[in-house]
């Protein structure tokens, strides 16, 4: 059940508003207490003093021995005093009480039976003459509750003939307080009715994308590629949407040329089968001739070491990606190489009748690299150049140094590098000649098998090409500090 999103974000955010409103609350309620306990204080003291001066003003003016005596026998004037000045005061009240804990006074607007007796019981001279007490007083039983109370003695002196209670229920300030709690909880429910409407569509539009990939992967797994993840907005989430999508579009490329390269090797490996069975099959049963058998051998042969360059191919690009090939750094000259190279295809250039140009800045160039890799690499680019040039065209083979980094060129004029194709030049197993009308040897391993030893050397490659006119490739070689061989 708390295992979905959804689930996860409501409980926590109904557990931070939980939190977070109960901590305001008492907050809250503490400052709503502290201020009513604060005003309740100042108008109980000043009903008690209000009190307090008119009954000594009244009792000097009258004949009674001693303020208890006065306060026993004129509740009536008492009671239109206290009327006058709790009048706007509500529910607030005022008792008397004598010094032994004798009740001589109480407030004619309290309820018939709220005093609980005529005495206060044994109350302490504390307790008699005690300010406002935050915990309130009973006045030992006399009151059904505790109640806020001012008091003042009378006369003020240090042995009392009465004191003066002005007093408020408790019941009061808890109202105030206890109706703050209700609207904060109140709230706190709306807002969390808020917050579960929130997190579903929160949790909803981080989901459905999420859910959306899950149902993709699914497709990848049962070998579709074609499916794509929408992407909404403009986060992280969308991000990841769009990541998935260009990992779809990859996988879809990689089966794509999988499936070329399949196909390719297939045509590969039993086109030259296909003829060395037949070839052989005719010389065993006679139909070929013993004067053309050593032809059709030559023919043989050719097929034979065509089949040995793609298993060569093939376990190179295994030997590469299992990171078996290990390189061995060395110095030497590749100006040297570079024209050994061209020297091996003359007589594939005169065929043609290449324009060949050979440029290099420094005939002692020495550069650090695999010297084997990089025979490699050369001399698969310019066997492509030879092969895609036009008869007469441009052929250019140049060196040159920049930044204490070695530029090998190769460059031909012929039918160049269609654009769709050029994107793709270094991919693995891909093969631009899809028609095997010039390249019918190749399987699409030369370019990725360079563009991999190139970067095993931390160096680059680059082609740049205009269909039907030239093709140009570039890779770079560190400069080496000494002489080589």
């Amino acid at each position: 059940m708390f295992k979905s999103v959804f689930a996860r974000y409501m409980i926590a955010f109904m557990a931070i508003i939980l939190v977070s409103f109960s901590i305001l609350a008492m907050i809250v309620g503490t400052i709503v207490k502290s201020h009513s306990e604060a005003t309740t204080e100042a108008d109980l003291s000043r009903i008690a003093q209000s009190v307090d001066y008119l009954l000594k003003s009244s009792y000097s003016e009258s004949s009674y021995g001693s303020m208890g005596e006065f306060v026993r026998n004129e509740h009536t004037t008492i009671d239109k005093m206290v009327s006058a000045i709790t009048r706007y005061s509500k529910d607030m009240f005022v008792i008397i009480i004598s010094p032994d804990g004798n009740l001589l006074y109480a407030d004619s607007t309290l309820p018939e039976g709220y005093i609980g007796g005529n005495s206060a019981g044994a109350l302490s001279p504390d307790d008699l003459v005690s300010r406002f007490d935050a915990d309130g007083s009973d006045f030992g039983g006399l009151l059904p509750e505790k109640h806020y109370n001012y008091a003042i003695p009378l006369p003020d002196s240090v042995s009392p003939e009465c004191v003066i209670f002005a007093c408020t229920s408790l019941s009061y300030t808890a109202g105030v307080v206890g109706s703050l709690n209700r609207m904060i909880l109140m709230a706190s429910m709306w807002v969390m009715i808020a917050a579960i409407i929130a997190s579903y569509f929160i949790s909803e539009r981080i989901v459905r994308p999420i859910r959306a990939m899950s149902r993709a992967a699914k497709s990848f797994a049962s070998g579709r590629f074609d499916v794509r993840v929408p992407v909404i907005g403009d986060n992280e989430i969308s991000e990841l949407a769009m990541a998935f999508n260009n990992m779809a579009s990859s996988l879809a490329t990689i089966e794509e040329t999988r499936s070329t390269f399949l196909a390719n090797v297939s045509h590969d490996l039993r086109t030259p089968m296909t003829t060395i069975s037949g070839y052989i099959d005719g010389i065993l049963d006679g139909a070929i001739p013993p004067e053309k058998q050593s032809y059709y051998l030559s023919i043989v042969a050719s097929e034979v070491r065509r089949l040995s360059r793609l298993v060569s191919s093939l376990l190179d690009i295994s030997r590469i990606e299992a990171g078996e090939r290990k390189f061995k750094m060395q110095t030497f000259y590749i100006c040297e190489m570079a024209r050994q190279v061209l020297i091996s295809f003359e007589t594939r250039i005169e065929q043609k009748g290449l324009d060949v140009s050979f440029e290099c800045d420094n005939e002692r160039e020495y550069v650090i690299a695999d010297k084997d890799a990089i025979h490699q690499i050369l001399y698969n680019i310019c066997d492509n150049a030879v092969k895609f040039s036009k008869n007469g065209g441009k052929y250019a083979l140049k060196i040159t140094e920049n930044y204490k980094k070695i530029y090998v060129s190769v460059y031909n004029e012929g039918e160049g590098i269609a654009p769709d194709d050029l994107p793709h030049i270094f991919d693995r197993f891909y093969k631009g000649d899809k028609s095997r009308g010039k390249d019918k040897t190749g399987v699409g391993l030369g370019m990725y098998i360079a563009k991999t030893i190139i970067d095993a050397h931390n160096e680059s490659i680059t082609v740049n090409s205009k269909q039907g006119q030239y093709c140009e490739f570039v890779f770079t070689l560190k400069k080496a500090a000494k002489q080589g061989q």
